[in-house]
């Protein structure tokens, strides 16, 4: 009994199934997993012997999985505002990246990135980037479900210098790391601007080869679209078709300009979306079609983006943002209502990582991947529905507990797994180094 843990909420919210609230019942936790979902006082008598956590005004719902995240541009936060996507990347973004990005600036900007979406409920994070051996090193560390994304471009960068060697050190870290708990990898080729066919076809079957799904960013700006018509005479959704890309392996980050038969077409194939409302707003993208999406039948799920473009890794507060964006663009106020937003969060992006037979709803058998959101404050005060209160009112500070594999990473906000004042002085370490570089 000493190993089990029972956690006692106001509100239970298992997300499976749907629109579901329950009251007056709790979660039992052994070896990583949930074993048990019962009436508080069956609980109470069944596992006296155990560890008993009492959460009397919280919500317990599923953590939160970032589907979309360049996690180690934490530490370029606030380095080039209020500019379009292209002028971003190209004249700041990039040429910094170039100058500093190194196995250590990456394990410290994603640990300070787990850090701050660990304090926000965030669980799971879907990365895109360099370096992949330190973003998977950075996760075990912080204890964070973790998903490398290995960046794949054409040109060269202070990490390889053509995709070949990209793709070689992708496949090299996704071996290097086999055997872990908690980690995965994925090819992120960048974007259909910055990779060419036979790279394409290259990733395609090296998915095939190793089981390795695919993150990439299409459709981002309406300049792509354009620019991918003058190039190759179709839009760049229907190239990637025709290379074979789409399909249910594949996760498209943004996908803010679709019309009727792009959206068609991400149907038919199983393409997953991660949608990123801030960052799409914040870089002037546009307005992702989400409530024809779903309607459609797509998984959508969410994600951050990286600090740098958005400038925060707050999936609730983006959560809030997508289902208001939803209504307002579909002129429909019943458009992503409280429980699909949360739905968005956890189990949808858990099946477009392939992992919805492991996490994203608490139900037992699947991992311990839990948070706890307080809803005493005057900010969530008084309580008609839970779920409404964590997707419109609630701020990630209210988030005070979080559990990844029944491992508990932080507890009454406080991180158990990273030390926040270490964190705080590499992050200005490298301030310093980037401002005098």
């Amino acid at each position: 009994m000493k190993s089990i843990t029972c956690l006692h909420p106001k509100y239970l919210i298992p997300v499976e199934p749907k629109a579901t609230v329950l009251l007056a019942h709790s979660l039992v936790i052994q070896n990583g997993k949930i074993i048990a979902v019962l009436p508080e006082s069956d609980v109470r008598l069944r596992y006296q012997d155990a560890t008993h956590i009492e959460l009397k005004e919280h919500a317990l719902t599923p953590g939160f999985i970032n589907l979309h995240a360049h996690s180690a541009m934490s530490l370029l936060r606030g380095l080039a505002d209020d500019l379009a996507l292209m002028d971003w990347l190209n004249h700041h973004i990039w040429p910094a990246e170039k100058k500093h990005v190194s196995d250590e600036f990456v394990l410290d900007g994603t640990l300070y990135a787990m850090a701050e979406m660990i304090r926000g409920g965030t669980t799971t994070v879907n990365d895109m980037y360099f370096h992949h051996q330190a973003v998977a090193k950075a996760g075990l560390q912080a204890g964070m479900r973790t998903i490398v994304g290995c960046s794949i471009l054409e040109f060269p960068t202070g990490f390889a210098q053509n995709a070949g060697e990209y793709l070689d050190k992708a496949i090299e870290a996704s071996t290097a790391f086999a055997n872990q708990e908690g980690v995965g990898f994925r090819l992120a080729p960048h974007a259909p601007y910055t990779v060419a066919d036979d790279t394409f076809r290259k990733i395609i079957e090296l998915s095939e080869k190793h089981g390795m799904g695919i993150h990439c960013h299409i459709h981002e700006t309406a300049e792509e679209v354009s620019d991918g018509l003058k190039q190759h005479g179709m839009k760049p959704l229907q190239r990637l078709h025709q290379l074979g890309l789409l399909s249910n392996r594949l996760i498209a980050a943004h996908m803010v300009h679709a019309d009727d038969d792009d959206i068609s077409l991400l149907s038919r194939t199983g393409v997953h979306i991660a949608h990123n409302p801030a960052s799409n707003l914040k870089l002037a993208s546009g307005f992702a079609r989400i409530h024809a999406m779903q309607a459609a039948g797509i998984n959508v799920g969410i994600g951050t983006d990286g600090a740098a473009s958005n400038n925060k890794l707050d999936l609730l507060g983006d959560l809030r943002l997508a289902a208001l964006l939803a209504k307002a663009q579909s002129n429909d106020p019943t458009a992503l209502d409280a429980h699909s937003a949360l739905e968005m969060a956890t189990l949808s992006g858990a099946r477009a990582l392939g992992l919805e037979d492991q996490i994203g709803s608490l139900i037992a058998g699947k991992q311990a991947d839990i948070i706890a959101i307080d809803l005493s404050t005057i900010e969530t005060q008084p309580v008609f529905d839970p779920v409404s209160q964590i997707i419109y009112a609630a701020g990630r500070e209210q988030v005070s507990h979080v559990w990844v594999n029944g491992q508990c990473l932080m507890e009454n906000r406080q991180l158990t797994t990273l030390v926040e004042p270490n964190l705080l002085a590499k992050a200005k370490w490298w301030q310093s180094r980037i401002v005098n570089d």
